[in-house]
């Protein structure tokens, strides 16, 4: 488990009261055929807790619960996947991060509307195509007088849909670019895509000759390759944190229900081949709590490592993340494959993120590739 002062168990407490009595499983199933796959209200709540505001400066209206606000969010988006809750946690702290850090007084509106709860804005990062997912941009941001025009298209898009306003990734000259994109400008067309998860939706933003003003930018123009970089990693410790909060209740659901299942006379949980695989299957659940935990620490720290942990994290969690989950339906039987049953709930929501924000295979690339030049530069 993660390592919490007095304050943030607090928080975590708070937090896993209010899942229980808005966002109970039942509700997921009920909200599975809804366009948002989530209620406004419950988000506007759960905003009020904190939910989107920690790792916001507190001169931009933000604050966290510790002074570790990246572990505030960690403990926080594994509440949300021990409860598979609905509701996007993610792109509305990636887009508050960036407008808190790096928005002007153009943006503050948007800020404002999105700690309240009631703005939805989404981080548009990935690209759809023959592209990975660890920030290739193609996306083009040209300027034209007084105006932006952007042309390309990002996807999947957590919440595309649903948001109100897009922070869009553009290329701009040599470097990257951050706009603010309001849902409804012209030539900005959302199509929703089809979801595993069944309260997670997304879509693909297509944008065609899009004309948004110069102050929509976030940052500086063709500046913000260190802030996309650093808002990508944050996107994959908030999705590891909660793929960990999935594994937890995935393998204390199977160890219960294997205790109480009875086989030929005995409990299934005392056949030795079962005992094993609950043995690998805690070796890789606290294994996944303290790379996690490590990434965590050093990005809230600042370190050159960050970049080499999240990858590292990422490859852990989602390489044995999906194989835990799988081996609890098969522990469970029959009703393991069932709709009736909840783990497919937690199955959908682990084996979405996989390939999100960068598949196992290319984090473990993206690690060799950085322990190369470490090796290089130490010669």
């Amino acid at each position: 488990m993660f390592d919490r002062s007095a304050d943030q168990e607090l928080f975590e407490e708070t937090t896993r009261r209010f899942l229980e009595a808005e966002a109970p499983l039942s509700k997921a199933r009920a909200l599975a055929g809804t366009k948002s796959g989530f209620e406004p209200e419950y988000w506007q709540r759960g905003a009020e807790l904190g939910w989107t505001s920690l790792v916001v400066p507190t001169d931009a209206g933000g604050g966290s619960v510790s002074e570790d606000p990246i572990a505030d969010l960690v403990l926080l988006a594994h509440q949300f996947g021990l409860h598979a809750a609905p509701g996007p946690l993610s792109p509305t702290n990636l887009a508050a991060a960036a407008l808190g850090r790096w928005g002007g007084t153009a943006h503050r509106e948007a800020l404002d509307g999105l700690l309240a709860g009631t703005r939805i804005i989404s981080w548009a990062w990935s690209e759809p195509g023959r592209s990975d997912r660890l920030g290739t941009v193609r996306l083009d941001a040209r300027r034209d007088g007084s105006s932006v025009v952007l042309n390309g298209s990002k996807g999947p898009v957590e919440a595309g849909a649903e948001a109100t306003d897009l922070l869009v990734v553009a290329k701009e000259g040599s470097g990257f670019s951050q706009y603010l994109v309001p849902r409804d400008t012209p030539g900005l067309s959302v199509t929703r895509l089809q979801s595993l998860d069944l309260t997670r939706r997304f879509a693909q933003l297509d944008l065609e000759d899009v004309r948004v003003p110069a102050d929509a930018v976030v940052g500086e123009p063709g500046g913000a390759e260190d802030a996309v970089a650093w808002l990508g990693d944050l996107a994959i410790v908030i999705q590891v944190a909660e793929m960990v909060g999935c594994m937890s209740w995935a393998f204390n659901t199977t160890v219960e229900w294997a205790f109480n299942r009875y086989s030929f006379g005995r409990p299934l949980a005392s056949y030795q081949e079962i005992k094993h695989r609950f043995a690998d299957m805690k070796t890789w659940l606290e294994g996944s709590y303290g790379i996690v935990a490590e990434a965590a620490a050093a990005f809230q720290a600042g370190s050159s490592q960050r970049e080499e942990l999240v990858s590292a994290a990422k490859y852990f969690v989602a390489r044995y993340g999906a194989e835990l989950v799988q081996d609890c339906v098969q522990i469970h039987g029959g009703i393991g494959v069932t709709f009736d049953h909840d783990l497919h709930l937690f199955l959908r929501r682990i084996t979405t993120g996989v390939p999100l924000y960068g598949s196992p295979v290319e984090h473990a690339a993206r690690v060799g590739r950085i322990m190369q030049i470490t090796q290089g530069e130490s010669r």
